[in-house]
């Protein structure tokens, strides 16, 4: 099998449909039901001349692991089909496909819009080239084409957004803020990690860069680390492709396998943890301990209607909510509660719970907090698909606790 066979299509199925039938390449005529994994990191050849033109061609016969592998392709053919791109490319993990990304896009002196809330690893490696590179950022409303249109400048090279902001899950206005940046020649990446394909399609409101946290709800059981970013044209696809390979950013072929897996089961978890969300958040907002309830599904968050033309299927398994006791407060909820689990992460079949500004963004300053809009008392949680009676006991039971810390 080679990089340039071509793969059963899905593209006439819907989403949740795709997950389940991926492109699978071909291999010596017949076709495997699942993609093999090549765990090989090396091929052979039998002449130098095509050794050579494997190493410096893309899309050539694979030759090394950090450049391409048959079950790595497998699963870039796979997200590029659900995310209606052109091409992908996987990576070791999300950062690594945001670091390859924004690395073979800017420039020393380039500039940078962004929403105003993101997830703090981003903002860590925004601050990094802001002091290393003197690269410029300015975060705006992602809400507001407006302020959009007047923070780009000629240098402005990139526009940043999460399609659900982590944590605030504010939704951002996909559309009309990559029409903005289309004007301006600038280049619109997208992070749909907490959105899903499923939910959204970047590509398919404007964007020109998607990319994934696959750690999260890709893989789906916290047992697997990767990331992966596609493309709606193949000129930035190559740039990515070369900027990765010198990274050494590259997805190894057992965790794309598993990702390959995960994905299998995308629809029917992401439908279970959207429907859990929901009720999850009405229950919260309804108790008297509970300050403040950040979920796109409730009527009176302020991106609801944004959310309503921008997501599809539900509003996500994502929610946050505030704590009056401040940071204090946080803590002692996240360290109470006994079926959902504090840990950094999301996406899994497991609840998760943590608080924001001691874990998640405790690299951003108080300023920065402010400004993001993450309170000192937020706790997000990643909902997973237990039975919801079972995590509201848990939740009653470390909101006692957090009311008396």
């Amino acid at each position: 099998m080679t990089s340039n066979d071509t793969p059963r299509s899905g593209t006439n199925l819907r989403p949740g449909s795709r997950t389940v039938h991926p492109p699978v390449p071909s291999v010596e005529g017949s076709d495997p039901l699942d993609p093999p994994l090549y765990q090989s990191h090396v091929f052979g050849f039998s002449d130098t001349a095509t050794t050579a033109n494997a190493l410096a061609t893309p899309g050539a016969p694979y030759i090394y692991g950090r450049y391409d592998n048959p079950t790595v392709s497998a699963f870039e053919m796979a997200m590029s089909d659900l995310e209606g791109g052109v091409a992908a490319r996987a990576a070791s993990s999300g950062m690594g496909a945001i670091t390859a990304v924004l690395w073979s896009l800017l420039r020393s002196g380039d500039h940078v819009v962004t929403q105003n809330c993101l997830y703090g690893g981003t903002q860590s490696y925004l601050d990094d080239l802001v002091e290393r590179w003197g690269v410029t950022v300015t975060p705006v409303d992602a809400g507001d084409p407006d302020s959009v249109r007047a923070a780009i400048r000629p240098n402005t090279r990139v526009l940043l957004l999460e399609t659900i902001a982590n944590p605030t899950v504010e939704v951002a206005d996909i559309p009309r803020l990559a029409a903005v940046a289309r004007e301006a020649g600038v280049t619109t990446m997208v992070d749909n990690t907490f959105a899903t394909p499923l939910l959204c399609r970047p590509i398919e409101h404007g964007a020109d860069v998607v990319v994934h946290s696959a750690t999260k709800y890709l893989g789906g059981h916290a047992d697997v680390l990767g990331g992966v970013a596609v493309f709606a044209d193949t000129d930035t696809h190559e740039r990515v492709t070369r900027a990765s390979v010198d990274l050494g950013a590259t997805l190894d072929p057992f965790a794309a396998w598993l990702l390959l897996r995960g994905t299998r089961t995308l629809g029917v978890r992401v439908a279970r943890q959207c429907a859990n969300a929901q009720e999850l958040a009405e229950l919260l907002r309804a108790d008297p301990r509970v300050a403040a309830v950040h979920y796109p599904g409730l009527a009176e968050h302020p991106t609801h209607e944004t959310a309503r033309s921008v997501l599809t299927d539900g509003y996500g398994g994502m929610l946050s909510f505030e704590l009056a006791g401040g940071r204090s407060a946080g803590q002692a909820f996240a360290e109470a509660v006994r079926l959902a689990s504090l840990a950094p992460s999301l996406g899994d079949v497991k609840t998760l719970v943590t608080h924001a500004a001691s874990v998640s963004h405790r690299t951003l300053s108080a300023d920065q907090l402010s400004r993001a809009g993450i309170g000192e008392g937020l706790i997000r949680v990643s909902v997973g698909i237990e039975e919801v009676a079972d995590l509201w006991a848990d939740f009653q039971q470390a909101l006692d606790t957090a009311e008396g810390a």
